[in-house]
């Protein structure tokens, strides 16, 4: 999908003119103390109702819960909802702390948030056993809505490290900076943090902050985004841009890092276990029905122009932002039943429910929000309950990714010698004289970061780089070789190191599989530089010797390169 600079995303209102204004003041200060400190409702029992109030927060995926409801706030008789016996009353709410509070007071017995939103409320709602969260449903993962916007200087995510960075309190981008500096191997606590009071649209937000001198990088919305680096490019300083900023990285790259769910209380989960499980199903079927809509929406134009009128109604305040409620869409990754049953079921997937728990809250724990680790439960439902109206739930997963594409973008870049330009993340391991083989035994901690790399940048590019010692080719020179005997050695060089990279990278794959977490072959590249990058070009030692034979692994944003990719249904 094309970058669209007016597109809307989890915003307060719909008006585009709101992207334009920028009110070119700094962000007061604003601080970010655990909820704990800032919740203190008393706890009160669910509303005794037969309509359930349900909140939502202003992104695509609450798209399909408008469908279920029939295209409508209240449930329309004969809309999936009410076909499963349930009366639902929709209500957008994007401040999370008034969520918490009126989900704690039982004004409503549901939370709709992000992983990290919802880890950021454990500790409060830990507090009494009855407002435990319970996640329900995974609803989508952010493939290409949210971004870190960074100024001049800051290449990869590694250069993060000391600078400050502005982002917004309680909001659905912590657990995304967390991640990105997890895989850097920048702690938390070595980056300075400015929190906004909201996301877009004010004076208040990460996007105003950027134009402070001292504020060096923001998460913010794709919108925004488009508008601090002159519509995705590099900022010129001019119509709302700051000069030098660029999109580092989006959830198009980074597209398992924020997931959107739904979470109950625990004492209304207890006593209304079927219902939920009705309202989860029917999030299932209406799913399924709104991604066929927007497929083959020619056919049912009705239909479908009622969906979006009545989203861009509920969610940005105006049914005639049809245009933006469909960008809405397009920032969605939904998962559906075989994305519920692998995040919730799969224990050895990197990205299932509890190990995010378990990075956002440590990462959480670092800088304060959090003081301890709390539980979060889960439904564990049997989802063969969830079969019934689904189709296509067992076809097997087709590659991402073009590989005749992709090879052409990685040579054009190694020609270039821009290979470095969008890296992301790297990791090195290196290798004998002679040898061929990779086994899972030397080099499992390197195998293990790469396939989490894999499974978190699910739209990067990995390069698997081969490089060689020059040492030979070094000697022949000196002894006075011809052109051709030094071509061929240079040449014999570049092949082995393509073949090192081949099994290297299908060591990887292998070790992945194994493990139980297959990775698309698509989304790796071989390149074999041979003795034309050693980091010693004359080795004097062993040890110089020794680093020089070496493979590369290069997580590479090509968001730009469009036709690599293969679209998802």
């Amino acid at each position: 999908m094309r970058w669209n600079p007016f597109k809307r995303h989890r915003l307060h209102t719909f008006t585009v003119a709101l992207l334009l204004l920028f009110s070119w003041g700094l962000a007061d200060a604003y601080q970010s103390p655990p909820l704990t400190n800032k919740i203190k409702t008393v706890v009160g029992a669910p509303k005794a109702s037969k309509q359930w109030l349900v909140p939502m927060i202003t992104w695509g995926g609450d798209i399909a819960t408008i469908l279920a409801n029939g295209s409508s706030a209240t449930t329309r008789t004969g809309s999936i909802f009410a076909q499963k016996g349930l009366s639902i009353k929709l209500v957008r709410q994007d401040d999370f702390q008034k969520q918490v509070e009126a989900y704690i007071k039982g004004d409503t017995p549901f939370l709709r948030g992000t992983m990290g939103m919802i880890n950021m409320a454990t500790e409060v709602l830990n507090q009494d056993p009855r407002t435990k969260p319970v996640i329900i449903y995974q609803m989508t993962w952010s493939n290409g809505g949210d971004c870190l916007v960074v100024k001049e200087g800051i290449k990869s995510a590694k250069d993060l490290k000391g600078k400050t960075i502005a982002l917004q309190a309680y909001g659905p981008h912590v657990d995304y900076l967390a991640k990105i500096l997890k895989d850097a191997g920048v702690p938390m606590n070595d980056v300075n943090l400015r929190w906004t009071r909201d996301l877009t649209g004010t004076d208040q937000t990460p996007a105003e902050a950027l134009f402070s001198p001292d504020v060096d990088a923001a998460f913010v919305i794709i919108p925004d985004g488009l508008m601090l680096t002159s519509n995705g490019t590099v900022g010129t300083g001019a119509e709302g841009s700051v000069r030098g900023a660029r999109i580092m990285l989006s959830t198009k790259t980074a597209n398992r890092i924020i997931a959107d769910v739904y979470a109950v209380r625990s004492d209304f989960f207890q006593t209304n276990r079927q219902n939920v499980e009705a309202f989860v199903h029917g999030l299932l079927l209406a799913t399924q029905e709104m991604k066929r809509l927007f497929k083959n929406k020619e056919k049912n134009i009705t239909a479908y122009k009622a969906l979006l009128s009545a989203s861009a109604q509920i969610l940005l305040d105006s049914a005639q932002a049809t245009a933006d409620a469909e960008a809405l869409y397009g920032d969605c990754e939904f998962v559906e039943f075989r994305g519920n049953v692998k995040f919730f079921g799969d224990t050895k997937w990197p990205r299932n429910m509890n190990r995010l728990v378990s990075e956002i809250q440590s990462a959480f724990i670092s800088i304060g929000l959090l003081s301890r680790t709390s539980a979060i439960d889960q439904a564990q439902w049997d989802y063969n309950n969830f079969r019934s109206g689904l189709v296509g739930i067992d076809n097997v997963e087709a590659p991402r990714f073009k590989s005749d594409m992709v090879a052409q973008v990685v040579a054009r870049k190694q020609a270039m010698g821009t290979l470095s330009e969008g890296e992301l993340f790297r990791l090195e391991i290196n290798f004998q004289p002679n040898q061929k083989a990779f086994s899972e035994d030397l080099y499992e901690q390197g195998f293990n970061k790469i396939v989490e790399l894999a499974s978190t940048y699910g739209g990067a590019v990995i390069t698997v780089e081969g490089h060689s010692d020059p040492h030979k080719y070094n000697r022949l020179e000196k002894k006075g070789a011809t052109a051709i005997e030094l071509q061929r050695t240079k040449q014999a060089a570049k092949n082995l190191s393509i073949n090192r990279s081949i099994a290297v990278r299908d060591s990887v794959i292998r070790f992945a599989g194994n493990s139980g977490v297959p990775l698309d072959q698509s989304q790796f590249s071989v390149v074999g530089h041979g003795i034309m990058q050693p980091k010693y070009p004359r080795p004097k030692t062993k040890e110089q010797w020794l680093s020089n034979m070496r493979v590369v692994f290069r997580i590479i944003q090509i968001e730009a390169e469009d036709s690599a990719f293969i679209p998802l249904d």
